[in-house]
């Protein structure tokens, strides 16, 4: 089924087809508050520079279901722009986590991407507000979403679109010596015909929400029941896929990582390449899954 506007818990059924493949993983514990990682060392590098300063919610190892997460960044807008009316600026918030496994549809998003019937789908489908087409969003796949004032940075959305891509060709480059660009005509992070990154943002009075989704680990199958992003004719990978076919040989070391060194070594990537693209420093927050819960 597809899920319009603005969710709550007691719209998304509670029982999902299961895909055959791919783990389900785990979902939030309720009763259990969320742990999160220290500052690592790279935070050293922005925590003396004038640079703006960014709430940050790491729950890179959390499965944080979908609508849980959207809700939640719709309602940090709400709060910036009030923030901003009343006191003139607001921090920006990055939150990183992953998804158990969901479709999500975009603005341009048309039926004829879906490869299975509607009312028998493999996971549960939001059709959002953010750009672009089809996406798959599951485990093992690190998303970001960064919910910044563009007008404390630069009031142009290809500028941001580009720099959020250029932070994900940084990671590849600097981490897994993988050699990725852009593709001209289209948005996302590519290495030779595969996909690893895909990008679909909303922007609300300057303030920027949705974000980057990078395949790290991510079993890839349900790719297949979609045309990711609408493109035909070429196909999406991840980071394990290329590290495992020797793609970035200056990295022997990386074909030893298991599942979970390879997301954190992403993780620690993405955050610092992120922090230094966009020049902030990070002010590290935490919050319970019951609080989050309680968004609607």
């Amino acid at each position: 089924m597809i899920l319009l506007g603005t969710c709550c818990l007691s719209t998304v059924p509670s029982t999902t087809p299961a895909y055959p493949s791919l783990p389900l993983g785990s979902y939030f514990d309720l009763h259990k508050p969320l742990l999160y990682s220290k500052p690592s060392k790279f935070t050293s590098l922005v925590i003396n520079g004038h640079r703006r300063i960014c709430d940050l919610f790491d729950l890179h190892q959390e499965h944080v279901p979908y609508e849980v997460a959207w809700s939640w960044q719709k309602e940090i807008v709400r709060e910036k722009r009030a923030q901003i009316e009343k006191e003139g600026d607001c921090n920006d918030t990055l939150i990183i986590l992953q998804h158990p496994p969901v479709y999500t549809l975009g603005t341009a998003s048309t039926m004829e991407n879906l490869k299975f019937d509607m009312k028998n789908a493999p996971f549960n489908i939001y059709r959002t507000e953010r750009g672009g087409e089809v996406t798959y969003h599951g485990p093992g796949q690190l998303v970001m979403y960064p919910i910044i004032n563009l007008r404390t940075h630069k009031m142009d959305l290809h500028w941001y679109l580009r720099t959020l891509e250029e932070v994900v060709i940084r990671v590849l480059s600097s981490t897994f010596s993988i050699q990725a660009s852009t593709v001209e005509g289209l948005t996302g992070v590519w290495v030779g015909n595969e996909k690893l990154a895909a990008v679909g943002i909303r922007v609300s009075s300057w303030i920027t929400y949705h974000g980057l989704a990078l395949n790290v680990t991510t079993d890839l199958s349900p790719f297949k029941w979609i045309i990711p992003c609408g493109i035909r004719d070429r196909q999406v990978g991840s980071i394990k896929e290329l590290v495992r076919e020797g793609v970035g040989r200056g990295r022997a070391d990386l074909h030893h990582l298991n599942d979970a060194s390879l997301i954190h070594i992403t993780h620690e990537s993405l955050l610092e390449e992120f922090s230094q693209a966009f020049q902030l420093e990070y002010s590290y927050k935490s919050i319970s899954s019951s609080m989050l819960y309680e968004r609607k």
